[in-house]
């Protein structure tokens, strides 16, 4: 089998339709959909079993005490059947026609297949375009250290099962940024990595999730992950090698990004003082990187104003960015 799509599922009823709608669309193919039912509390297990009981021939469900989303991706790994992975969040889903696509560019001939996604508002409209990867055509990490500055989303991934089961590599469970702690860890073991150029991904910008979340607390989790992530390629003799992309991805996802993220919520949160003391403390020697030069503009204004601890002009200027993108939306 060439693919298996593992759905975890969580108290999404509202959106677990059209979710599982967009993986059913491709008339036959060697596929399989599994929904992990992660102890959901709403109707989501029953809308869950009317698929399987629709479509037995595609849609397995499997029903689990509630773990947390890397939990359930796990048990979607050890119990597949197709030679590779597709991570797909019970409220997102794929662009129409996007399925037969994947079928077709699945041809065996790389480990980890990256492809781009686009952010959508609860309306269906289009907000935002994510490229999955920095470089065209086939690579991997040792030709393309930069890979590991790219997004490290799972579900912009298609990746062959066995690089999990050889390596022992599993998600996190009842965590937050778990794909940071998971997926560049793939990267080393990939003989070869495919950016695939299309966007097949639709991921629901929604209040609740992680971007949005109130609890701004929760936020200081990145810099466990970041450090998770330095250990492990520590541990595997890649540190040194891999020392300036590792200096980059710490600096855009434990400060420049989570500060901003909180910024938004709240600009007093004290979660941003903490964010820049991890970082400066960890990266004593920061301001010599010649990576921040490297940023486009913007970056580095918000990163000089978050080191000058002008919270306030960062949250007005992400506000005044937030509208004008509104504003662009609307006319498209």
């Amino acid at each position: 089998m060439k693919l298996s799509i593992v759905i975890p599922v969580y108290n999404t009823a509202a959106y677990l339709p059209a979710c599982v709608d967009s993986v059913l669309e491709a008339s036959g193919g060697d596929y399989e959909v599994i929904l992990v039912n992660d102890g959901s509390t709403d109707n989501s297990g029953q809308i869950a079993a009317g698929y399987e009981k629709k479509r037995p021939d595609l849609v397995r469900v499997i029903t689990t005490e509630n773990g947390g989303l890397g939990a359930a991706r796990n048990v979607g790994i050890e119990r597949a059947k197709g030679d590779y992975l597709l991570f797909l969040d019970s409220d997102d889903s794929l662009e129409k026609g996007a399925l037969g696509e994947i079928l077709d560019a699945i041809d065996g001939s790389f480990d980890i297949g990256v492809f781009d996604l686009l952010e959508v508002n609860p309306a269906g409209e289009v907000i935002g375009d994510i490229r999955g990867s920095g470089r065209d055509g086939v690579f991997s990490l040792a030709d393309y250290p930069d890979l590991l500055t790219q997004p490290p989303s799972a579900c912009n991934k298609l990746i062959r099962r066995s690089l999990f089961l050889k390596s022992g590599i599993r998600f996190p469970g009842r965590v937050w940024f778990e794909d940071l702690r998971t997926v560049p860890k793939l990267y080393p073991l990939a003989g070869s990595v495919r950016y695939l150029p299309r966007a097949w991904y639709r991921y629901l910008v929604r209040p609740g999730s992680i971007t949005n979340s109130v609890n701004t607390a929760r936020n200081l989790e990145i810099l466990d992950a970041v450090e998770d992530l330095l250990d492990w390629y520590r541990d595997q003799g890649l540190y040194a090698r891999y020392e300036k992309q590792l200096f980059a991805l710490a600096h855009h996802n434990a400060f420049l990004t989570s500060s901003v993220r909180v910024n938004a919520v709240d600009p007093g949160s004290e979660v941003q003082e903490k964010l820049l003391q991890w970082f400066v403390t960890r990266y004593p020697d920061w301001q010599r990187e010649p990576y921040l030069r490297t940023l486009p503009p913007k970056y580095r204004l918000l990163n000089w104003l978050l080191m000058h601890r002008m919270r306030r002009s960062v949250h007005l200027i992400m506000r005044f960015n937030d509208v004008r993108k509104n504003k662009a939306n609307r006319f498209q």
